[in-house]
């Protein structure tokens, strides 16, 4: 299986009578995530940016906070763990057998 490398891949999709379709897919160890509030007008953000692209998610129309954007947080932070933990179990498996290869290589 061959690598291709980092890289982030952005596809904009536009038909005639449908809604736009915006696709962002991040395969980049230059990924920075970040939250924090916006003072100017209090409302929460999550960001996603590398180098070729920035995802900005905020509670609904930038207005107060609604009982789906707490939906949403919760989803995305649930997602957030599992992705977490599916990481942190493959690099330990891919540890173990980069360990057993160099084992059996010796």
């Amino acid at each position: 299986m061959s690598s291709l490398g980092a890289y982030t891949y952005v596809t904009l999709s536009m038909r005639p009578d449908d809604a736009p379709h915006l696709g962002v897919s991040f395969y980049t160890p230059r990924l920075r995530v970040s939250a924090g509030l916006l003072l100017s007008n209090p409302r929460p953000f999550l960001e996603f940016t590398s180098h070729e692209a920035h995802v900005h998610i905020s509670t609904t129309g930038a207005g107060p906070v609604t009982d789906a954007d707490l939906a949403t947080a919760r989803e995305i932070f649930n997602a957030a763990a599992r992705y977490l933990a599916d990481c942190e179990r493959l690099h330990t498996d891919q540890s173990a057998t980069d360990k057993t290869a160099t084992d059996t290589a010796a």
